[in-house]
């Protein structure tokens, strides 16, 4: 048996640690006994109808989302302001007067303006992720959450996904459109080399915080 040196030990990379928060949740057996009714049939928590088929019904079962996210937003705005005004004398051809030129005594002026700005913005985010119910409400929606972590040669990439989902909405392969969820959070981020590299530098952060232009 060949083990690893202790150097070798430290250089090896570490995985992702996951997020507790989006930890899977496991179906548990049912603690509240059953209450006799005297019919054949008596519903429990985690009855789920014939017509449901094999759909994500209770907690810990597993629920595919995905993820179609397309958002984009333009903003624009412009101004244009123009205002001019003159005043001239002619002074009397006789007189005492007459000695003042009429150019002498006249003035304008004109002021303008415009302006203009521009602010567009898009995100577009499509993949799949598959999540566990963590709760089922008394109104039949249910609370999935779950994470996906990556290790790459060049990185590592993360996506954890929350929301309160229906169960009309779930289709008959448990796959549910990320639009359909209610109070949906993606969070997406990654480490290494390629996020290292879309960053800037803390030294030119720090100048630009600075920077009075």
């Amino acid at each position: 048996m060949i083990s690893a040196s202790p150097a070798y030990a430290k250089k090896k990379k570490r995985p992702i640690e996951p997020d507790p928060d989006y930890a899977p949740s496991l179906s548990v057996p049912m603690t509240t006994p059953r209450i006799a009714t005297g019919s054949i049939f008596q519903a429990s928590n985690g009855y789920a109808a014939l017509t449901s088929g094999a759909r994500a019904a209770m907690v810990g079962d597993v629920l595919t989302i995905l993820l179609i996210e397309r958002t984009q937003a333009v903003k624009s705005n412009g101004a244009n302001t123009d205002r001019s005004g003159s005043i001239g004398l002619t002074p009397p051809s006789t007189g005492p007067l007459s000695f003042f030129n009429p150019s002498d005594i006249s003035m304008g002026g004109n002021s303008g303006f415009k302006g203009a700005g521009t602010a567009s913005q898009s995100n577009t985010l499509q993949g799949e992720i598959t999540v566990t119910i963590a709760e089922v409400y008394p109104n039949g929606t249910m609370l999935v959450r779950g994470e996906k972590l990556m290790s790459l040669n060049r990185g590592a990439e993360h996506i954890r996904f929350s929301g309160i989902v229906r169960a009309v909405d779930i289709g008959p392969e448990n796959i549910i459109f990320s639009s359909r969820v209610a109070n949906a959070q993606i969070v997406y981020g990654g480490t290494g080399e390629i996020a290292r590299a879309s960053k800037k530098g803390w030294l030119q952060r720090f100048f630009e915080v600075i920077s009075p232009f």
